[in-house]
């Protein structure tokens, strides 16, 4: 017997970024959108806990105890007295490091899975107090849609959306450290009031109505900058989309990966096809927002 969850990727519409605590994490309020890229976790009785994956940049993903999944098996087994002897297997198609949330997809997968292997049938705030303990993007995962994320951006407020959003992802070659880009916004704002965070009005908004030009003219990534200085070239990425004619662009997350909001699916496709032409990234995705959260298959 064997139970696959499938589970969205994500980007920030909003990622404002208060300074940093004293616990080193920093108050978010962070605007969480789930678009239909997927990663599918399949796990299987086993004589131990093995993980192994496959797709994009599998050769990436670490297989060991440090994996998110696996973390999520072992704590939702310690809550049970269950031996957590499963095999999970990773079926990538979010990019590996790109801060698309794809390792915290893969925790809420796997916690799923497990949870239906070992017909548990947690209650969903339970499933979301373990998600909360293994990071801060894994409760969106869970839940899918939109949500705003505060405190470190566990605690989640589900939003509403009115419509599709078209977006176009563009894949940089390598990845970046979330931590080392969290360092560099520290290093940047050294001596600055950073203010507290709060979500955009205007923002909500547009998400509510579905206006793509609204939500366009309100997106915010104050890691933004932080990603470019640590790798400069996104900067030519981004002016290769919006030249092509996306209605905005932000790096998403902590990067390296890059968001293009477009008017509609044959916009993306354009846009698409000019960041491939550019030569300023490795790949260019199109995807439909917003996506339901992670679901057994």
């Amino acid at each position: 017997m064997s139970v696959t969850v499938r589970v969205p990727a994500k980007v920030n519409v909003q990622l404002a970024v208060g300074a940093a605590r004293p616990d080193g994490f920093h108050d978010l309020a962070n605007v969480f959108l789930a678009v239909g890229l997927y990663d599918e976790v399949t796990v299987t009785p086993a004589e131990s806990l093995t993980i192994t994956c496959s797709g994009p940049d599998a050769s990436q993903v670490p297989l060991d105890r440090t994996n998110l999944a696996a973390r999520a098996a072992e704590l939702l087994a310690a809550r049970h007295g269950i031996d957590p002897s499963v095999h999970i297997h990773i079926a990538k198609d979010i990019p590996v490091a790109g801060g698309m949330a794809g390792g915290s997809a893969d925790g809420a997968g796997a916690l799923l899975a497990c949870d239906a292997l070992w017909g548990l049938d947690s209650p969903r705030a339970e499933l979301l107090a373990i998600c909360a303990e293994l990071g801060s993007d894994v409760p969106f995962s869970l839940v899918g849609g939109a949500a705003l994320g505060t405190g470190r951006g566990e605690q989640l407020t589900e939003l509403e959306v009115g419509g599709e959003f078209h977006w176009v992802f563009a894949v940089a070659d390598g990845g970046l450290s979330t931590p080392a880009v969290y360092a560099e916004f520290d290093r940047l704002n050294e001596g600055v009031a950073v203010p507290a965070p709060a979500a955009s009005a205007p923002l909500l908004e547009a998400l509510r109505t579905g206006d793509a030009s609204a939500l366009a003219a309100a997106l915010t990534n104050d890691l933004q900058s932080a990603a470019l200085s640590l790798r400069p070239s996104l900067a030519d990425t981004l002016t290769a989309g919006t030249s092509a004619g996306a209605l905005a662009a932000l790096v998403s997350g902590s990067g390296p990966t890059t968001a293009f909001l477009t008017k509609d699916e044959e916009s993306a496709g354009a846009v698409a096809e000019a960041l491939l032409r550019s030569g300023t990234c490795r790949a260019a995705r199109g995807a439909v927002s917003p996506a339901v959260g992670a679901v057994l298959v």
